[in-house]
């Protein structure tokens, strides 16, 4: 083997464990709550028999007049201790869950990001702490929808 073979070899290794990654993704993307149609479904089958309880610790920054609903900047903020993950849905969107955000330990939190939005709706935002569902909503007026 010479030494050009050798680097194909060490720079193909890392890409194939990247795509084996990759895949092993997909293969746990929940395709039914992303598919649902109402918000409801999307958090039933998102979070099956499970209680999510309401709470004053998650701030979701967004503004309250949205005027393109094509490109949303909105912050989820939680100041709960150990967050495992935060979700995003939109009551009237199409395909009302939004994102799904696995945090590590290390992490605080805290994500940011840009949405689309169809029409005036509740954004809600699900936080997952110690094993427990937390939940906020936040009502946003649409001037122009981005869903269609």
């Amino acid at each position: 083997m010479n030494r050009r073979q050798l680097v194909k070899y060490i720079i193909a290794f890392p890409v194939l464990g990247s795509l084996l990654r990759s895949a092993a993704a997909l293969a746990e993307w929940n395709v039914d709550a992303f598919a649902a149609q109402t918000e409801r479904e999307a958090i039933d089958v998102f979070f099956p028999n499970r209680e999510i309880i309401p709470s004053d610790a998650i701030k979701i920054g967004v503004h309250e007049v949205i005027e393109n609903g094509a490109v949303v900047p909105i912050k989820i903020d939680a100041d709960l201790p150990a967050v495992q993950s935060i979700s995003i849905f939109v009551e009237h969107n199409p395909n009302p869950l939004i994102a799904h955000f696995d945090l590590s330990p290390e992490c605080k939190g805290f994500i940011a990001t840009r949405i689309k939005i169809g029409q005036p709706s509740d954004i809600i935002a699900i936080v997952q702490s110690e094993g427990k569902l937390y939940s906020k909503r936040k009502f946003v007026e649409v001037v122009e929808g981005g869903c269609g």
